[in-house]
């Protein structure tokens, strides 16, 4: 779907419901922004997506753009996948990392709709969990194992690579 086609999606369903711009942008985004969204000329962050489907009451895979919606027909799929990524993320901001990589290792299959942000997400919870892991042969599981999530997915990160690399080699040296 393209974004005019997804713009037209939006002001109709908020039409639908007899919301007008203010109503459903409340404090998330501005009513400008909405404007060109509906328009077609700005296109919207899956966060963005997220929080006019929940106004809208539609589910998220209605507003989705098709290629990500040929990953799986079913909209619960889709809508589980991004409240397991909100989990993730909440985890790691918790700093309960292996909680984040145990979340993240479980949506690691092709077709899910957060292949990518579970592989990030993965590289950077292990690398902060061998970060404050006592035990250097453990942090340098840990640390295989954030090395090989960091070079997946297009959030591929240099930075992670490099952060691995350093803190391989020091803990190398204790060993």
């Amino acid at each position: 779907m393209n974004s005019v086609e997804l713009g037209k999606r939006i002001k109709e369903a908020r039409l639908a419901r007899k919301m007008t711009q203010s109503d459903v942008v409340g404090d998330f985004i501005t009513r400008n922004m909405l404007s060109q969204i509906e328009s077609g000329t700005a296109n919207p962050s899956v966060k963005t997506l997220t929080y006019l489907a929940k106004v809208l009451q539609l589910p998220v895979n209605y507003l989705l753009p098709d290629e990500l919606e040929t990953f799986d027909d079913s909209e619960n799929a889709a809508d589980a996948d991004f409240q397991a990524l909100i989990k993730m993320k909440n985890a790691y901001k918790r700093e309960d990392f292996l909680v984040a990589a145990q979340l993240a290792e479980e949506h690691l299959e092709k077709d899910s709709v957060i292949y990518d942000e579970a592989n990030a997400v993965l590289a950077r919870s292990y690398l902060e969990a061998a970060k404050k892991c006592e035990n250097p042969r453990e942090a340098l599981k840990y640390l295989q194992k954030a090395q090989d999530a960091a070079d997946k997915g297009i959030f591929k990160s240099r930075e992670i690579r490099t952060a691995i690399l350093v803190l391989t080699d020091e803990l190398s040296e204790k060993l």
